[in-house]
């Protein structure tokens, strides 16, 4: 709801292709800056405690957003300042709550646990930017303020959850440990090979930072169109998740994976000569299908080959990867919009993802051949 919202005042108020950019880009920053802190603060925090005061805080900046909107002071740069906010909340809380998960099942349950959370996740992608985009006509205030209530009623939730005594790293915060769960990685050849390809896969593959774009200019929709299109995506991923939770993904994962990035690709390139609606919510739902095989499979073999007491730090270089390609990969898509139009711009990242994954397949052999094991 939040991100259509912002998507639809924002172009509303500029026009332009660079800020729909931008909105990404704020976002991002935090997140890199805030990587080697968040990490420690997973691991030497109670990780409970972290998501409960990040949803607090992302509950205010929605309500400074509806202040705004009341207000008529919320311009362009405020706008992405309370985004930047967000995003520096979000830098805390993803590798945090990322970390709770094995504390909540056994670890060979792991994948089958993920794909059920990815699936609540999916469906509230789902009802958000619909709903959002039905609330959006009695006003962005309407739209921000059940945000903010809901938000409120995530930390409320989080409260109630328990969960398994987990290790504290009790030793000195040194320049070393800082760095610990990028050296980490690195010497873990397989999660180097699949966070870097989803790094530069999705990055190159961010359409999604257009879809006001496609809405109102090239599908001719207005903001309930724009919904759609943002729903879409987690239909796919939606009815992927719900197959995972009975069949999960064990064997051949590695094969699975591509599969999944090269159907992303090709997904991203019919969205983008797509000029009918049904076509694009069709493409765009395959493209959130083939996304959500690449999340389980990444979530899972991070968790699985990361020991309990520097899973925050692993998960807060994992966040800055997928913020990375997620953020940053919308940015791109809005310089190059602007740079070349929309269509030019989401076609580019199509070709680009099926480029990189026939690449990795070269580079890394052994991403085609791992299994997922708890």
């Amino acid at each position: 709801m939040q991100t259509v919202a912002i998507g639809w005042q924002l172009y509303a108020l500029t026009g332009s292709a660079m800020d729909l950019g931008l909105v990404g880009l704020v976002q991002f920053v935090p997140t890199v800056a805030l990587t080697l802190v968040v990490g420690q603060v997973a691991d030497r925090c109670d990780r409970r405690l972290v998501v409960i005061v990040c949803e607090l805080a992302q509950a205010a900046g929605n309500a400074a957003l509806a202040v705004g909107s009341v207000g008529g002071w919320l311009g362009r740069d405020a706008i992405l300042a309370i985004v930047a906010t967000l995003g520096a909340a979000r830098a805390f809380e993803n590798p945090a709550r990322a970390a709770l998960v094995p504390g909540l099942v056994p670890l060979p349950t792991l994948p089958r646990a993920i794909a059920s959370i990815t699936s609540a996740g999916q469906t509230a992608r789902i009802v958000g930017p619909a709903l959002g985009g039905a609330l959006y006509a009695l006003g962005p205030t309407t739209v921000y303020t059940t945000v903010a209530v809901l938000y409120l009623l995530g930390a409320g939730l989080v409260v109630l959850v328990h969960v398994m005594h987990t290790p504290r790293d009790a030793a000195e915060t040194t320049l070393g440990s800082l760095f610990s769960g990028l050296a980490f990685i690195a010497r873990q050849r397989l999660l180097l090979g699949l966070l870097t390809l989803d790094l530069f896969a999705v990055l190159l593959g961010g359409a999604t930072a257009l879809l006001p774009i496609y809405a109102r200019d090239i599908l001719g929709t207005g903001p309930w169109g724009l919904g759609l299109l943002r729903a879409a995506p987690a239909c796919g991923a939606l009815i992927t998740s719900i197959v995972l939770t009975r069949h999960p993904i064990g064997r051949q994962a590695g094969a699975t994976l591509f599969a999944g990035v090269l159907v992303f690709g090709l997904a991203t390139v019919v969205f983008g000569i797509s000029t009918a609606l049904p076509l694009s919510l069709g493409a765009l739902a395959v493209l959130g299908a083939s996304d959500l095989l690449s999340v389980v499979i990444r979530h899972s073999l991070v968790q699985i080959r990361t020991p309990d007491a520097m899973r925050g730090r692993v998960s807060a270089v994992h966040s800055l990867t997928t913020g990375t390609s997620n953020q940053l990969g919308e940015f791109e898509s809005g310089l190059l919009a602007a740079l070349f139009g929309p269509v030019a711009a989401v076609l580019i990242g199509g070709i680009g993802t099926i480029v990189i994954a026939a690449l990795w397949m070269q580079r890394f052999p052994e991403l085609r051949r791992f299994d997922l094991h708890g």
